[in-house]
């Protein structure tokens, strides 16, 4: 059963200096791990801060508190004493906000004045800030009046997943900060924001004034982040830094390099290549091959005959998949990322 607040509040103020928090297990199995609560009100601190916050703003809580991005919307709250505004996590965080129906009280918010939240929707419509993955943030935007909420947040946070060209196209015109995060949970949330919005749009994540970034002899990403971390972090995550050190921007996991024939092929940018010109759910992988070491494999939701006149059309020909497989269900974890461990997998065991 999922954490409700109450328990989570319950967690946070007993006398323990620590707390357990779980992976997300987008590489594997979801691993526990205890973190000091002091390190966390660092974290909130510096996202408040980055984002002007203030005391008596509105905080929308949309996400599970089993992981480590609810938590977090819950400690910053704290923190900078926003009103935390709670709904059930959903793929449509928005829908009973923009009906009327009150999430809390599960009366008509424009009738029941008792109720904290009912009175906060009505009194302020436009949230302050909100945290979402990007499947709510693709959600919202399909129905009008969601769409229109989602514009009145003044600061939103995306994160637990990749923003893909189509959503950010939607996004760019939004009239308030969006945002995407760059972080893990051994970082307790995010160290980095890029703007997905206005002319301040950009590729390239921008660190928080304490956090330093560098990069490994093999290209990935190293933080130094010592309110946080107390040792620095070498991710696995390939990463380009600007000219000046002060910025960076993730090209893809080191894991998810596919060696096939002596080339090093991103499984990650052959997704941002297909993804305008696929309309299924699709998800690149890798199979051990006894010729090529490693072959690139496609799985889709929809027609592999489809799949692969695309692949033909766009990708260079030793950057093709060897293999298409469909798939009833692309795999995710629980907090919306692919689930690379599992398509794995699934593309061996198809062998």
């Amino acid at each position: 059963m999922a954490m409700s607040l109450d328990e989570f509040l319950e967690e946070w103020n007993n006398p323990s200096e620590t707390l357990m928090v779980h992976t997300s297990g987008s590489t594997g199995t979801p691993k526990p791990m205890l973190v000091e609560k002091r390190r966390m009100l660092a974290s909130a601190r510096r996202t408040n801060d980055f984002l002007g916050l203030q005391p008596g703003d509105t905080a929308f809580l949309c996400m599970s508190l089993d992981y480590i991005a609810g938590k977090m919307m819950v400690v910053r709250a704290l923190e900078r004493h926003l009103h935390l505004v709670s709904v059930e996590p959903s793929g449509h965080p928005l829908a009973a906000v923009t009906q009327g129906d009150c999430p809390s009280c599960e009366q008509r918010s424009e009738l029941h004045r008792d109720c904290p939240l009912c009175v906060t929707l009505n009194n302020q419509p436009s949230l302050d800030f909100a945290a979402m993955v990007p499947l709510q943030v693709y959600n919202s935007l399909q129905v009008p009046e969601e769409r229109e909420r989602l514009k009145q947040i003044r600061h939103l946070i995306i994160g637990g997943g990749a923003i893909d060209d189509a959503l950010a196209d939607q996004l760019k015109d939004f009239p308030n900060a969006v945002w995407s995060t760059y972080g893990m949970t051994e970082t307790l949330s995010h160290i980095a924001l890029r703007r997905l919005s206005g002319p301040e749009a950009s590729l390239w994540y921008t660190p928080f004034p304490s956090v330093r970034v560098s990069l490994s002899e093999d290209s990935t990403l190293i933080i130094d982040a010592p309110e946080v971390c107390p040792n620095p972090l070498v991710t696995n995550d390939i990463a380009e830094l600007s000219s000046d050190n002060s910025k960076f921007r993730i090209i893809g996991r080191k894991d998810n390099i596919i060696c096939s024939g002596g080339l090093k092929i991103q499984a990650e940018e052959l997704e941002r290549q297909l993804r305008p010109n696929l309309s299924s759910p699709f998800l690149i992988t890798k199979r051990s091959d006894e010729k090529f070491g490693e072959i690139v494999v496609l799985l889709t939701e929809g027609s592999v005959d489809e799949a692969r006149q695309v692949c033909n059309r766009i990708l260079p020909r030793f950057h093709q998949p060897r293999t298409y497989l469909h798939v009833s269900r692309i795999p995710h974890t629980a907090t919306g990322k692919p689930a690379r461990h599992e398509a794995e997998l699934l593309a061996q065991i198809s062998n």
